[in-house]
């Protein structure tokens, strides 16, 4: 089960960058922001998770710290699907990232 949590986190992850693209590309202004937005957003939440939520993180958050980085890059990405229209598979995806990073605190991965 612990393995099958590991992927269902690593999913949940690319799942945001999805939904931040998704947004992006649906958003109801010009081409230019659309491109933007639905390339830029993504890059965005890569460089942040490189930077701060990555396993081998160059500025790696503990703690508190690191629950308030990670409450704010998932709920982005539930966020932005719901923005771009996709309510109930946003809501799915809170449920499921809130549920899995609870047992991944629980079970210490």
């Amino acid at each position: 089960m612990k393995s099958l949590n590991l992927l269902i986190v690593f999913l949940s992850e690319l799942a945001v960058i999805g939904a931040v693209a998704t947004w992006g590309f649906t958003l109801g202004t010009g081409w230019a922001l659309r491109l933007l937005a639905g390339i830029g957003g993504p890059a965005l939440m890569i460089a942040l998770w490189w930077l701060f939520g990555a396993p081998h993180a160059p500025h790696k958050v503990h703690g508190a710290a690191r629950v308030i980085f990670e409450t704010g890059w998932f709920g982005a990405g539930a966020v932005a699907l719901a923005l771009a229209g996709y309510s109930v598979p946003a809501l799915v995806l809170a449920l499921v990232m809130a549920a899995s990073k609870g047992l991944a605190v629980a079970w210490h991965q």
